[in-house]
């Protein structure tokens, strides 16, 4: 007699959804790190420079960043388990166009692919895992744990990824979700059970398509920039483009009654604030992270594998921070955490800007820890913090909105430091002189952030005493969350 799968109400069950939406958002997380250590044979297989290079990566985080809210808002109104199993099986089908490309246009096609499947996955896995579990504290322990085991991923990304290149080259790093997509399709048809909101808002298609395009063709322009010529026309219009399809965007935004991205939220100082220093959170980490194996191999001399380990530092000290990150953000407030993780970043930062061909990997590993140390701090006080600027109802919005600003920011430093790194060697100097001056520039703008979080905050007013809602600008009033620190990064 056949065994009946456990139901998701049950212990079991629960086990079951929590290790299916854990390995989704692995999945995930795996491919926002796993992808830099095969740059390099990317680089040289694909016969592709720089910019074809920041195309692979910005391909995927743009319809992330693009696509996040408004998959969650799918998943509400269509049904978490349709949402969440359709995004798998498109993240599986884009991974296995990633591995088979025979050129770089079919590679960052299939990137773009990975980035909708992982827009629909990410938001619709913790609304499956937040459905199951109807008692906040059982809520909140089951979305640590969400946290935590997929955000192994980011750790173990560079060193699969260097791995699996040195063996089998580039497309072995996508054809690594396949069997993981594979099992994830079969057990969760059999043991995920449906879910929707019927009070869902409407999809605000109009807000989605004109942000792809801003962010987009803002993209386009500060890639293409360095190659094609900053005053070229065709990168002019770009920024004209662009300047008038987000200046719509927000027009259209303001008027909606349903929109993708109340506006309104940002009236409040702590949500404006946390989710300002997120964007250069994204900014800085992804955008420094694109270069490190391009550093150790071309600059250093390291072979990609050895590359992927070497970059592990900065991995393993996000993963071990930040679970503590937000308990010392409750205990000590949240300026104080998130500026001195701003601070110790940035100076991070600033000290890979001086490594040289020649420096000692004893020299080197510290500074990417701190780097790492620092953006752990960051991360999950400022994703708290925006949850509490908020009504009570609104803080899945709120951690969705936090999640998007920051993948804006890793787009946005792919695209502009890589424009950095490309500006100096027109002007003579080489790759290493313009690693460097990436470095310091993002180690300059998280340094600068810290100081303007700081101050800003210093001003801000404490809540108004018990009878006031939960809504407050009082940053060291906050209890702060880890709540969907990772999601979709």
């Amino acid at each position: 007699m056949a065994v009946p799968p456990a139901t998701v109400g049950s212990r079991p069950g629960r086990a079951v959804l929590l290790t299916v939406t854990c390995l989704g958002q692995f999945m995930v997380l795996l491919d926002n790190t796993i992808v830099g250590a095969a740059l390099p044979d990317m680089q040289q297989r694909l016969h592709t420079g720089l910019t074809g290079l920041q195309w692979i990566v910005d391909a995927y985080v743009l319809l992330v960043a693009m696509l996040l809210l408004s998959g969650g808002v799918f998943a509400d109104r269509f049904g978490r388990k349709r949402v969440y199993l359709t995004g798998v099986a498109v993240f599986t089908v884009a991974s296995l166009v990633c591995a088979l490309a025979p050129s770089l246009g079919w590679l960052v096609a299939g990137r773009v692919l990975q980035g909708i499947g992982a827009a629909a996955l990410s938001p619709a896995s913790l609304a499956l895992l937040a459905a199951a579990h109807p008692v906040p504290q059982e809520r909140m322990k089951a979305i640590g744990l969400w946290a935590g085991l997929s955000g192994i991923g980011l750790a173990v990304g560079p060193v699969a990824g260097g791995v699996l290149t040195e063996a089998f080259g580039w497309p072995a790093i996508f054809l690594v979700n396949l069997p993981i997509g594979v099992v994830l399709l079969v057990v969760g048809l059999r043991t995920l059970e449906e879910s929707r909101n019927p009070s869902a808002p409407a999809i605000d298609v109009p807000g989605t398509v004109l942000s792809v395009l801003g962010v987009g063709v803002l993209t386009y322009g500060l890639i293409e920039g360095g190659a094609r010529g900053w005053t070229s026309p065709v990168i002019l219009g770009s920024f004209a483009a662009a300047a008038v399809l987000l200046a719509a965007f927000v027009a259209v935004e303001a008027r909606r009654a349903a929109p993708m991205l109340p506006l309104r939220l940002f009236r409040e100082r702590l949500f404006t604030v946390a989710n300002t220093a997120m964007v250069v959170v994204g900014f800085a980490l992804m955008g420094s992270s694109f270069f490190f194996s391009q550093f150790f191999v071309y600059v250093q001399g390291s072979s990609i594998l050895w590359a992927g380990l070497q970059t592990l530092p900065m991995s393993l000290a996000m993963v071990v921070v930040s679970p503590y990150a937000g308990r010392l953000a409750a205990r000590h407030g949240f300026r104080v955490v998130v500026t001195a993780g701003l601070a110790l970043a940035g100076l991070g930062l600033l000290a890979l800007g001086t490594v040289h061909a020649d420096t000692g990997y004893g020299n080197v590993w510290w500074r990417l820890a701190v780097v790492g140390t620092g953006f752990a701090l960051t991360m999950s006080p400022l994703t708290g913090a925006a949850i509490q600027a908020v009504d009570p109802q609104e803080g899945g919005l709120a951690s969705g909105v936090s999640s998007t600003t920051r993948q804006i920011g890793a787009v946005l430093g792919v695209a502009v430091l890589g424009a950095v790194v490309r500006t100096r060697q027109s002007d003579g100097a080489s790759f290493e002189a313009g690693l460097d001056s990436a470095f310091l520039a993002a180690g300059a703008i998280t340094s600068a952030t810290a100081v303007f979080t700081g101050l800003w905050l210093a001003r801000s007013k404490p809540a108004e005493g018990p009878g006031t809602p939960r809504r407050t600008t009082d940053p060291d009033a906050a209890p702060i969350s880890n709540k969907a620190s990772t999601t979709g990064s």
